[in-house]
């Protein structure tokens, strides 16, 4: 079962801001559905961020990654670097003019705007399993 939580199995590896923020919110949603409809595999950012050897080394193997951000203030981006995880496919909800704001209602319309950005933004990854690796810690 270890395995199995920390393995792409040739999907895109998707880290999401999950913030106090509707954007926050929209990328933690997104990330969601991406993941139920097959797309890619949501993954464990507070692993790395908390420095966890297993979550730091599986993110630095994957092929195919990408990082969603709610806002400019760039948490998953800082929590990659700190963790010397390469950056991949890289996006900021804000920068699709989405305002960030406190109201935790979302809307349908943002949250497949958001989607449809994240599958833009992995169009050049490779999508192979080769290379995906599962849990090390």
């Amino acid at each position: 079962m270890a395995e199995s939580c920390c393995t792409t199995g040739g999907q895109v590896m998707i880290l999401a801001c999950s913030g106090g923020s509707n954007v926050g919110q929209l990328s933690n949603q997104a990330a969601i559905e991406l993941t139920q409809e097959g797309f890619g595999k949501m993954f464990c950012l507070c692993g790395i961020g908390g420095e966890l050897s297993g979550f730091v080394q599986s993110a630095k193997d994957t092929p195919a990654m990408v990082a969603i951000d709610g806002c400019a203030v760039g948490c998953a981006k800082a929590i990659l670097e700190k963790a010397g995880v390469p950056q991949r496919a890289y996006l900021v909800l804000t920068d699709l003019g989405i305002e960030k704001n406190k109201d935790f209602a979302l809307q349908r319309d943002q949250v497949d705007q958001v989607k449809a950005a994240v599958k833009q933004a992995c169009a050049t990854l490779p999508r192979d399993a080769a290379g995906a690796s599962g849990c090390r810690g």
